[in-house]
């Protein structure tokens, strides 16, 4: 036996006679959950909007969705979706809403956010591009950026935002103008959209008084 094919044997045994290590069971996110530290907060930028091709979406803030005494964020969200329908309005963007947790336009939360005729897309689910006509719609009138407001944030604006971004348009979030049950869950939605792969590049956070049209 050669003296290299030895040394691998001896190896191979002195290996084999040492007792085993500890096992190290991998670490997971339940089992970390108390170690976690949120990030820094993602940059909130100025948005010049084109009316041309800029549509605002208006998302479920109907009874019993939004209200006071059941869903007080998304209430206070109200006045901040208020004032960038006013801003689409008087510049002519077009301005489409939903209505979601069973409501109907007539449960809107504020009189003072009330659609008009043509404005209302008939959708379900999460992404309200599915299963509606609302791509279509959009591409009808131009539009290559949306504006989304609205509640819930874990549903139909992390899946209208991440649906319109995968369908190549730009996507405009002002995040006092989206709501959850908590703050975490909008501080994990907004996290998501300025950070996601294929989402974030297409995904611009801001605030209502940062939109000009």
């Amino acid at each position: 036996m050669s003296s290299r094919k030895f040394l691998r044997y001896a190896a191979a045994a002195v290996a084999l006679a040492l007792p085993a290590g500890p096992s190290v069971q991998a670490a997971d996110v339940i089992a970390e959950w108390a170690n976690a530290k949120a990030p820094p907060p993602p940059q909130l930028k100025p948005v010049s909007a084109d009316p041309r091709t800029t549509a605002l979406l208006i998302l479920d803030v109907n009874k019993p969705n939004c209200a006071p005494d059941r869903r007080a964020r998304c209430f206070e969200t109200l006045p901040h979706i208020k004032k960038l329908m006013d801003a689409a309005r008087v510049a002519g963007a077009p301005v489409l809403y939903t209505f979601g947790g069973g409501g109907t336009p007539s449960d809107i939360a504020d009189p003072g956010l009330a659609w008009r005729e043509g404005e209302v897309v008939t959708a379900r689910g999460a992404d309200k591009f599915l299963g509606s006509d609302l791509e279509k719609r959009l591409q009808d009138k131009g539009v290559a950026t949306v504006i989304v407001t609205g509640t819930a944030v874990n549903g139909s604006v992390i899946g209208t935002s991440s649906g319109g971004a995968s369908r190549g348009f730009k996507v405009i979030v002002p995040v006092d103008c989206i709501s959850g049950d908590s703050l975490y869950i909008e501080q994990y939605v907004a996290f998501h959209l300025a950070n996601a792969p294929a989402i974030s590049s297409h995904t611009t956070l801001t605030r209502a008084d940062l939109i000009r049209f």
